[in-house]
């Protein structure tokens, strides 16, 4: 990898994750762009990133994986500090909490959440050693609010804005900034099949958003302007929940 700073985006291989990893090395960053299994969409991104002269590294591991994880984190830790860590790596597995199988608890916790957890854990030790960096982590509307039909995903999403208000304190001293950003409906694989037509109607300025729409606020948060934001919730949701 070159000397330019490092950014860790994770679930990066499609959608709001592929946006940010592209956005990011548009502004400058050389991107570890982690994925779990899409070979083929992840190698597109990477081909886009270098096609923007910045460097990209694939990390295809499971963040709910530690013991994978470690095997391909370990030994580039040892080499490189990141300078940001993006989680965004998510699953859905919607259903109402009464017929709601164990499985799909586990699963969607395990990514969103635990996730950040290992992930962040990794990262924010060599953060805390070179004293500075940036999280920000990718909630979600549903966590700020709660839906129907999404109690895993709401708790988990929850739960990293929870988390991330929690690291915010822990780590500020060290010079180091964990904001959280929130999206709503966004033009993803993730909306396909749901009613958009009655769901926009509670959307003020009436349609989805573009997962490049959330990127630009990472960006932002990455950026010198935000050198004094941490601990906060940036919604992108189209006036959705105010």
């Amino acid at each position: 990898m070159s000397d330019k700073p490092v950014i860790m985006v994770t679930g990066a291989s499609k959608g709001i994750g592929a946006a940010i990893a592209r956005r990011l090395a548009g502004a400058g960053y050389d991107i570890w762009l982690n994925y779990r299994s899409d070979h083929e969409a992840a190698e597109a991104v990477r081909d886009q990133i270098v096609g923007l002269g910045r460097q990209c590294r694939l990390l295809p591991f499971d963040v709910a994986d530690e013991a994978a994880m470690r095997v391909v984190l370990e030994p580039l830790l040892d080499e490189v500090t990141p300078y940001g860590l993006v989680h965004n790596a998510g699953i859905t597995r919607d259903g109402l909490l009464a017929m709601m199988r164990t499985e799909d608890w586990t699963q969607v916790i395990n990514v969103h959440l635990t996730g950040f957890f290992l992930v962040a854990r990794m990262l924010i030790k060599p953060m805390l050693s070179a004293r500075r960096g940036r999280v920000v982590a990718i909630a979600s509307t549903t966590g700020e609010t709660g839906q129907a039909g999404q109690f895993n995903y709401a708790a988990a999403k929850g739960g990293i804005i929870a988390a991330s208000k929690a690291l915010a304190r822990e780590v500020a001293k060290r010079n180091i900034l964990v904001n959280v950003v929130s999206p709503g409906l966004i033009e993803t694989e993730m909306i396909a099949g749901l009613p958009l037509d009655k769901m926009l109607a509670g959307v003020p300025l009436g349609r989805v958003g573009k997962p490049d729409e959330v990127a630009a606020v990472v960006e932002f948060l990455m950026s010198e302007g935000a050198g004094y934001i941490t601990g906060e919730v940036i919604s992108v949701n189209g006036g959705l929940h105010m």
